[in-house]
């Protein structure tokens, strides 16, 4: 009877040297989701779209030009008749108050630099969310080779317990045939399943992922383990994070929030207005000239019924501020539990690991051995044969579930470990 092939499991489990062009790795599958993701596309043209407004924000409004005929007689409608009668062209300027203008388009443009880092969080997520699926796949491409791989040894089981209940010198029962008949048929029901899974997720990567590259077989390499040294307490981790793109993005609203403030402050100041006129006038009937006419003022406002609207608009303009900063503690403090609720797992996943390979993995399969020596020698049970082959197979799988959930920490963990400095 073969032996359980250990050097299949070393395949299945640990990284091979290598990379075929003709496959999908999870680094071919995140530049594809990130090159075909419209969110990108449309985060840039909203950053263009704001560093537009920022330019037109700092010039002055239009000035305004007038053209009018005032005093015409409406005797005669004669343009001479009347020394009031005039032909006005009039121009006038309004002027923002202070530095109004250019604090709003700073404002504006500090508020755009948000939009790259938006991006690279972005990305961080999209690469979280694709490995995790790719790991999935993988995780599932495994599992039906391993069972693959066993399911040869349970059709001999199949036979020798046919064999052996058709022998009139064998002592397997009818029960022993049905049950080992029933165990191959839940391999295939689980191989079914497996394959429903892998559609399932192979979907879900169709969201970011073209098509065409999901038709390629998983390249046949795990990433390896990289888990962060640091130290998971709060400190550490809230000084790690604040270089997080996620973060980073907040900061950059708050030195927005806190250039309102000052664009509030333009409210106490006036705002001034010039305007000019030129009238033309006709000659008199008796061809007496007549002078033209040329106007000239300054308007500005004063607050003369209080600072009340200014005083809470300053107001208003800090408890943004105080608003955005409360925005950035809650997200530090949601990112340091997540990140130390992976690290808990992780630290569960390599005592499980441990405990697997030393023990648990090797053990059951001299169990399987030695239940099926002593089946060969009539001294076992048949049905105590099945079970230890399938507790052998479920150990093997559970073996690569813990693999795969360790990488998939890996990819959780590295997300928040994203820094906004290193550019992609």
């Amino acid at each position: 009877m073969p032996k359980f092939n250990y050097l299949l499991i070393a395949m299945l489990l640990t990284p091979i040297l290598g990379v075929n062009a003709q496959s999908l790795s999870i680094e071919k599958a995140t530049m594809a989701a990130i090159a075909n993701d419209p969110w990108l596309a449309g985060n840039r043209h909203n950053q263009a779209a704001l560093v537009a407004q920022s330019a037109a924000a700092n010039v002055e409004v239009d000035p305004v030009i007038s053209i009018s005929l005032l005093n015409m007689p409406i005797d005669s409608f004669s343009f001479g008749q009347e020394g009031m009668t005039q032909l006005k062209l009039g121009i006038s300027q309004q002027f923002a108050r202070g530095d109004l203008l250019a604090l709003k388009s700073q404002k504006i443009l500090v508020t755009s630099e948000q939009f790259p880092l938006l991006r690279l969080n972005r990305q961080a997520q999209l690469k979280a969310n694709i490995s995790e699926l790719w790991l999935r796949v993988y995780q599932i491409d495994r599992s039906i080779a391993l069972i693959n791989n066993d399911r040869p040894l349970f059709e001999q089981l199949v036979d020798i317990a046919e064999s052996s209940y058709s022998s009139t010198l064998g002592k397997t029962r009818q029960q022993d045939v049905i049950r080992a008949q029933l165990e191959l048929l839940r391999l295939d029901d689980r191989l079914t399943k497996l394959s429903q899974q892998k559609a399932k997720f192979l979907r879900l990567m169709g969201q970011w992922v073209p098509l065409n590259l999901l038709d390629l077989p998983l390249e046949n390499t795990l990433p390896p383990m990289n888990w962060p040294t640091i130290v998971f307490k709060a400190q550490p981790l809230a000084q790690a994070f604040a270089q997080h793109p996620s973060v980073t993005a907040i900061e950059r609203k708050i030195a927005s929030q806190v250039i309102g403030v000052d664009v509030a402050k333009q409210s106490y100041k006036p705002k001034w207005g010039v305007n000019a006129s030129y009238g033309y006038r006709s000659d008199m009937p008796n061809n007496t000239s007549r002078a033209d006419l040329f106007s000239v003022g300054v308007s500005f406002d004063l607050p003369l019924l209080g600072t009340e609207k200014q005083d809470q608009g300053v107001n208003a303009a800090r408890s943004k501020v105080e608003a955005v900063k409360t925005d950035k503690l809650l997200m530090l403090k949601i990112m340091i539990a997540k990140a130390q609720s992976l690290n808990a797992q992780f630290k569960q996943s390599k005592i499980r690991h441990q405990l697997y390979t030393s023990q648990l993995l090797p053990q059951t399969h001299q169990q399987a051995e030695a239940s099926l020596n002593a089946y060969a020698n009539d001294s076992g049970d048949f049905a105590e044969v099945m079970r230890a082959r399938i507790t052998e197979l479920n150990t093997a799988i559970e073996l690569l579930n813990i693999e795969i959930e360790q990488r998939i920490l890996q990819a959780q963990v590295n997300y928040y470990f994203t820094d906004s400095r290193v550019k992609d």
